[in-house]
């Protein structure tokens, strides 16, 4: 019985399925931005889920936004699994930090790292606190994967003279041979096509009989980089505004809310992704918004909830386009502000044209209603009775608000307009409880 027992035993822990050894492929190549940032942390994530041997990043990189660079040096940093950066052929600026954070190194013949130097939009030299900031940045990282801390201040600080290597003046660039000689990378690749390549940086690991698996970007994440491009950034919070502005005309939901609520859903939706907004900037923004609502329909006297409510909205946007806390400068605040002012400029000048033009063009008369129906209304018989009827605005119309009509004070609605306490109105049109008013030929 025991024999049996012994084994079934043997018999279950041999026919027990057992997990595939795998190994991720990522590659890193073109300008790094932030859409690339929530990439990596996804598959670092992955990999510890999946129990991965190893995650290689293939580099072949200029360089890009640091912010972004920093979000990938920690995801890697900070990762259980094994990781190993691939130069084909060069790690440039924010692609010789991401490479630094990785477990071990290893390139190509005739690559290069180093020239990890910030810059700002512009491509001019960042201010001082960056530099300082990003050297301590590359310093700490190289300590922490037991690389030579003072190489890495040099790649940054033109400042930190390495003798033979960088004269005082100069970045630190290194190639393949003086990269494998300073112990910066361990191995240099030899292999000629892409495919030896990469089996010959398995093999440096002994990782060529483990399952490779290539790790793309998907449709959401490449829909995020695309959405927090700061063109498309800037054409999501104009088209927010103008749904806004056209909803605030109208009465009831219609197409202007439905466009606002997409667009700022897809701006604001998109920059929660990358980590670039927070819950709290959403949050700072619908208040601003509902602090417009308030001014707009309760409030007597534009400016007292709608100027702090619109404060709000801005500071909420801005927030949301300068990034990391810790990389907050002029410059930075200067390249957030850019896609706002574009955005205004765009909303006035297409609110302006459509707000004149729109409602005397040939597609708007064909969706409404211009003609007045005669017969049956739905209207109270004091109201019908007040049509044609000249009286004054109690009230200021934004566009509701109280007028006063033959001693009877009512509520009404402009046609869109914005008018002024004490204006001589007439009402052209009564609809049900609705009675719309137009300022008076002879105000």
């Amino acid at each position: 019985m025991r024999r049996h027992f012994f084994l079934f035993t043997l018999f279950s822990l041999i026919s027990a399925p057992v997990a595939a050894e795998e190994v991720f492929l990522v590659k890193v190549s073109g300008t790094i931005e932030k859409g690339l940032a929530a990439f990596i942390g996804r598959v670092m994530d992955e990999a510890e889920t999946d129990g991965a041997q190893a995650v290689i990043i293939e580099v072949d990189t200029p360089g890009g936004a640091l912010d972004a660079a920093l979000t990938i040096r920690d995801a890697l940093l900070y990762s259980e699994v094994k990781t190993i950066a691939f130069i084909n052929p060069r790690a440039i600026s924010a692609g010789a930090l991401i490479s630094f954070a990785t477990d071990h190194i290893v390139m190509v013949e005739g690559g290069t790292i180093g020239a990890a130097t910030a810059v700002d939009m512009q491509g001019n030299k960042a201010s001082e606190k960056v530099i300082s900031y990003f050297r301590n940045e590359m310093k700490a990282t190289a300590e922490k994967t037991g690389r030579s801390p003072e190489l890495a201040e040099a790649m940054v600080d033109e400042d930190v003279e390495i003798e033979t290597l960088a004269p005082k003046g100069k970045l630190l660039t290194l190639t393949t041979e003086e990269a494998v000689e300073q112990k910066i990378a361990e191995f240099k690749v030899e292999a000629v096509t892409e495919d030896d390549k990469l089996d010959e940086v398995l093999k440096l690991f002994d990782l060529d009989e483990v399952k490779l698996t290539r790790k793309e970007i998907n449709w959401a994440e490449q829909a995020v980089r695309w959405l927090t491009h700061p063109m498309v950034a800037s054409l999501l919070m104009s088209l927010g505004f103008l749904g806004l502005i056209f909803e605030f005309q109208s009465p009831g939901w219609g197409i202007g809310g439905t466009l606002a609520l997409v667009c700022l859903g897809l701006f604001f939706g998109s920059h929660l992704l990358v980590n670039l907004a927070s819950w709290s900037e959403v949050l700072l923004f619908v208040v601003g918004l509902l602090l417009v609502i308030a001014d707009l329909f309760f409030i007597t006297g534009f400016g007292l909830l709608a100027v702090p409510g619109l404060v709000l909205m801005f500071v909420s946007i801005f927030l949301s386009l300068m990034g990391r806390l810790d990389l907050w400068t002029w410059d930075t605040a200067g390249v957030a502000l850019r896609p706002i002012m574009i955005s205004f400029l765009l909303t006035m000048v297409i609110a302006a044209i459509m707000l004149k033009r729109l409602p005397k063009s040939t597609t708007w008369q064909r969706v409404v209603l211009n003609e007045q129906e005669t017969g049956y209304h739905a209207a109270p018989e004091k109201h019908v009775l007040l049509e044609g009827k000249s009286g004054k605005a109690i009230t200021d119309l934004r566009p509701g608000g109280t007028a006063e009509f033959d001693g009877q004070r009512v509520s009404v609605t402009t046609e869109g307009d914005f008018l002024e306490k004490n204006v001589d109105l007439r009402v052209v049109e009564v609809e049900g409880n609705r009675i719309v008013v137009r300022k008076s030929d002879s105000a």
